[in-house]
């Protein structure tokens, strides 16, 4: 087994090419489910908690543009993003596992990519990610958003056959997120193409 590990570490491939298959123009919004304390109340997502340790237990609600009455935040950075899409897009969403379908290769395996937030403007559509500074240059991120540029890439060009919006993927370090900033700002500063 031990050998099998280091194996598996060194393992590389190759693609030749890959096969690209749009059976719809859209897809339809996943269901999303949450587990939270009924004790605890929804909280208004303009607002950070008390408690910014663990944001992932709480609730946010009192949105007018999400596509989803509630979300779940992993850190109080992502709930700041949200008031700006809030703000500035048209409507916006953070994925559930098996919206985009987008798979990276970690290691020997190839897990499921979910972008933490798709947003939509009148002239663009926007997936973003949000990492640590630290973490930028991760192998876990790169792969990630290698996939998600050429998704982007794909989408747009596919949008582009009926005049609809094209994709622009931002990986964003998490420490730059600020209330007075905008989305075509961090669009300039953070886009990947």
């Amino acid at each position: 087994r031990f050998v099998h590990v280091q194996m598996q570490e060194h393992y590389w491939e190759k693609a030749t090419g890959c096969e690209v298959k749009i059976s719809k123009g859209f897809s339809e919004l996943k269901p999303s489910a949450f587990t939270a304390s009924a004790s605890e109340p929804v909280l208004d997502y303009r607002q950070p908690p008390g408690d910014k340790s663990n944001m992932a237990k709480y609730l946010f609600g009192g949105f007018k543009r999400c596509l989803y009455p509630v979300q779940k935040f992993q850190s109080d950075p992502e709930r700041k993003l949200a008031v700006i899409l809030e703000r500035e897009a048209s409507k916006w969403f953070k994925p559930v596992k098996g919206q985009f379908q987008m798979y990276y290769k970690s290691g020997a395996d190839h897990p499921e990519y979910q972008p933490d937030f798709v947003a939509e403007t009148n002239a663009m559509i926007y997936m973003l990610e949000m990492k640590r500074r630290t973490e930028m240059a991760d192998a876990d991120v790169i792969a990630k958003k290698d996939v998600a540029v050429k998704w982007c890439k794909r989408a747009s060009d596919h949008a582009q056959t009926y005049h609809g919006k094209p994709w622009k993927y931002l990986l964003i370090p998490h420490d730059v997120i600020a209330d007075n900033i905008t989305l075509e700002w961090l669009a300039a500063q953070f886009g990947v193409s």
